[in-house]
């Protein structure tokens, strides 16, 4: 076992991507005994104390069977038809494997816009997190019922990778029917080999990438891509093929299986080093002594207590500016409130934020984990 496999079979929260290749019937219909066998192996994870989020494709190939068509439909608005009739297939499915175990499931589907803008982005983020919390496992779907071709993921790969960075997990695995990345195209060349490591985002590893299947959107080259941008919260991903026997149990023990991508930094340090990189800021915060102390010495979350005066507007989720009462920065940060709600509940405890706000997101006004000192 590799140290990089080591530290990856630490990971307490896991991103699994499960492809149409390895959960239908050749595009017609679920293979539900598949999903079955995801389930148990889910479920012993959890007993294992690992936290898993679910990306699954799917919807589509079980749309199609159920509405009697012959072929997967070519057009956006049929595809879009088609994958809403099928999600509930696939949801129905999953809900009756996890029951199996006692876990809860939900379904999360999202578009490119609830990535891009921060407000939804946050706010997909608390879902999340609040549904791991509660012990759910979410099940998260493009929205391919709004979503237009300007707006869509283009394929779950996409979308797992940029689910890895909004749930902040270290790990993301990615299942298909090839057992990884090859040097070569192993359908063309017998002396093929199997990249058992690489960096996440080396541009050589496209090169080595081939086609995909008529199964989904994705090939090879969208799970590089999914990879590098995983990479860029600090998560390391494993391409590996789910007709493995207990392939999931395996790669979360440390076993080299499939091909490991790994990332340049950790989660902190590669969130941390954005916000070091941010030049503009869009309001400011006046911190009392204590609070300042607080940051500076301990490393530890701004409380909207220790704010003594905000200046600027700011949405939520926008980089603020922390500064002591000389007006000099010293800190900088994601905000969890906007300008306004920061107004009412500067100064107070967060047991007062749902007297105040009328509801209560997070505790902190910025979480240490989002804050940086300058």
């Amino acid at each position: 076992m590799t140290n990089t496999r080591t530290k990856l079979s630490n990971s307490r929260r896991w991103v699994i991507k499960l492809g149409s290749a390895i959960l239908t019937n050749n595009g017609l219909g679920l293979r539900r005994e598949s999903l079955a066998r995801w389930a148990g192996q889910i479920a012993t994870l959890r007993e294992q104390g690992h936290e898993v989020v679910l990306v699954s494709s799917g919807a589509v190939a079980e749309g199609v069977v159920r509405l009697g068509l012959k072929k997967r439909p070519q057009t956006v608005h049929e595809l879009q038809a088609t994958a809403a009739v099928g999600q509930m297939g696939l949801i129905q499915a999953y809900e009756s494997c996890f029951q199996q175990y006692g876990i809860r499931t939900a379904q999360v589907l999202l578009t490119h816009d609830d990535i891009t803008n921060r407000e939804r982005y946050l706010n997909a983020r608390s879902t999340l997190r609040t549904l791991i919390d509660f012990g759910v496992i979410p099940i998260v779907n493009e929205n391919d019922t709004v979503a237009t071709e300007e707006i869509r993921f283009g394929d779950n790969d996409t979308l797992a990778g940029l689910v890895t960075n909004l749930v902040e997990a270290p790990a993301l695995v990615i299942l298909t029917d090839q057992d990884g990345l090859y040097n070569r195209d192993p359908r063309r060349f017998a002396d093929a080999e199997l990249v058992s490591e690489a960096s996440a985002g080396d541009p050589e590893l496209e090169a080595m990438a081939g086609e995909g299947t008529a199964l989904g959107r994705g090939g090879m080259t969208t799970k590089l891509r999914a990879a590098a941008a995983a990479a860029k919260s600090g998560a390391d991903t494993v391409i590996a093929s789910g007709q493995t026997y207990d392939v999931l149990l395996r790669i979360v023990a440390g076993e080299p299986l499939g091909t490991l991508l790994t990332a340049s930094r950790s989660p902190l340090a590669a969130r941390k080093q954005w916000l070091a990189s941010q030049s503009i800021v869009r309001g400011r915060l006046v911190l009392d002594d204590g609070a300042v102390r607080v940051l500076r010495e301990q490393g530890r979350s701004l409380l909207a207590v220790g704010v003594k005066k905000v200046e600027g507007e700011f949405a939520r989720g926008e980089i603020v500016a922390c500064c002591d009462s000389a007006g000099r920065d010293i800190a900088r940060g994601l905000v969890n409130y906007d300008a306004a709600e920061t107004r009412l509940i500067m100064g107070q405890p967060s047991s007062r934020y749902a007297e105040l706000l009328g509801y209560v997101d997070e505790p902190e006004l910025i979480h240490r984990d989002n804050l940086i000192i300058v």
